[in-house]
């Protein structure tokens, strides 16, 4: 006999929002995952923030088709009465299914080798330089390699949090520690936490970490009221130190990414040794973050003088720094916007709140595939090989859905990153903002 179907509309899904009570919809059948929450891959976070909705288009982008045998066992029996897709939503879905049909997720060509093989032969010149050689011009040629190491090897870390690169589980989670905690003493672990928040919630103000740099930066005036940050769970106080640091922010962008290593080291520290936060593998990325607090600071000794330390770390972190500047390029100039994520709008998100930077294909090493910035967040599991072939086609469909497709080179991207950034600081340099009065500010401000 044929089991009679039972519905409930969005509205009623709507209120299964809520820690202990959180259901979702794919492809109109509802599913209870508030347990399933607490095991999910990708952290309870990004379940959360999306949970009371429709999320077909962004289970789509980041699961394979194994994954949907798992949803079976947390149907909850209804279906969505009232479920619907849009136009865009239906070309998205197609071309998702034509790329898996070519194939396109499975192959990722010998990036990842490649990759680890230039990491190695990078790590080891790095030690040769230091180790071996008495010149400081080595030491700070070493320095200078060690900064692309980092830079390499986050991109090795970044692949393999998206997608299986190595043969095995196994041997991808190695990959992770070896290519994250190990070598550049950012845990995996704090990465896949705040960046799968990032991508479901892009430039969403009070929901994508991302654009949460409060009181250093502000990349909207919205930021000015003080909004509380969904993802950390406390306030973003726009205070007088804030205001003072903001208004200067197209100034100190640089200098401060030359050494923004120092908070992702923070981060980490404070995620792994948080007894609030479950954190998957918590004992391995700890360890991991030890082998490089003991390689990094052994390398550093070996250097002659305490000058000559402090050019070696100042150098190599600012060398890193150019791929610092480059997530931010990507997403500081987009646009921007309150509350959290609709998933029923995920490709209308994703192409406004992102920015490519264009460049020739043999610069894609030094991207790492990021340049493609909206094709890496509408297809996050297709391999870093395979972004420039689909380009084409995602740009097609913007055209299709007059939705915007942004592609600057690393110069024009720079520009409009530090005009939204001056924009932001003008506005907070006016004393008429209901800002709380403070009489150092007040002198200094004046006079403009």
């Amino acid at each position: 006999m044929a089991v009679e179907k039972k519905y409930i509309t969005s509205e009623d899904l709507k209120q299964h929002n809520k820690p202990g009570d959180l259901w979702i919809s794919i492809q109109g059948k509802v599913y209870d995952v508030s347990e399933w929450v607490k095991r999910h891959p990708g952290g309870e976070v990004a379940i959360a923030n999306v949970a009371g909705q429709d999320v077909t288009d962004a289970f789509i982008a980041y699961h394979p088709g194994t994954a949907w045998k798992n949803l079976d066992p947390l149907f909850t029996g209804y279906h969505l009465e009232d479920y619907a897709v849009s136009d865009v939503s239906k070309d998205y879905r197609r071309l998702a299914a034509e790329f898996s049909k070519l194939g396109l997720f499975d192959k990722k060509g010998h990036v990842a080798v490649s990759a680890l093989a230039a990491v190695a032969a990078l790590f080891a010149m790095v030690v040769y330089g230091v180790v071996c050689c008495d010149s400081p011009w080595a030491h700070f040629g070493a320095a200078t390699l060690l900064g692309f190491l980092w830079i390499q090897s986050a991109y090795v870390g970044h692949d393999s949090g998206h997608y299986q690169v190595m043969t095995t589980r196994g041997y991808n989670k190695l990959a992770q520690l070896l290519a994250g905690n190990c070598l550049t003493g950012i845990s995996i672990a704090w990465w896949k936490w705040t960046h799968n928040a990032h991508h479901l919630a892009v430039n969403s103000l009070d929901y994508d970490p991302d654009l949460q740099h409060i009181p250093v930066f502000a990349v909207s005036t919205r930021l000015f009221k003080s909004i509380r940050s969904v993802f950390y769970g406390r306030n973003l106080d726009f205070d007088p130190v804030a205001r003072f640091l903001v208004s200067y922010q197209h100034w100190t962008f640089y200098p401060v990414m030359c050494v923004a290593r120092v908070n992702l080291y923070l981060q980490t520290f404070i995620l792994l040794f948080s007894p609030k936060r479950i954190v998957p593998d918590r004992a391995l990325n700890i360890a991991g973050i030890l082998v490089f607090w003991t390689w990094f600071p052994l390398l550093v000794a070996c250097l002659p003088n305490w000058p000559e330390r402090f050019m070696f770390v100042l150098t190599s972190f600012a060398v890193t720094s150019i791929q610092h500047v480059q997530f931010c390029l990507n997403h500081f100039p987009a646009n921007v916007y309150m509350g959290p994520p609709r998933a029923n709008d995920w490709f209308e998100k994703q192409t406004r709140g992102t920015v490519d930077i264009s460049c020739p294909s043999w610069m894609d090493w030094f991207h790492g595939g990021l340049q493609f910035q909206l094709e890496h967040h509408l297809f996050p599991r297709l391999p870093r090989c395979q972004l420039r072939k689909v380009s084409p086609v995602v740009q097609d469909l913007c055209k299709k859905h007059n939705l915007p497709y942004r592609s600057y080179s690393f110069l024009e991207a720079n520009v409009w990153t530090i005009k939204t950034l001056r924009a932001v600081a003008v506005q907070a340099r006016d004393l008429a903002n209901p800002v709380p009065k403070n009489m150092v500010w007040e002198a200094v401000h004046t006079h403009g």
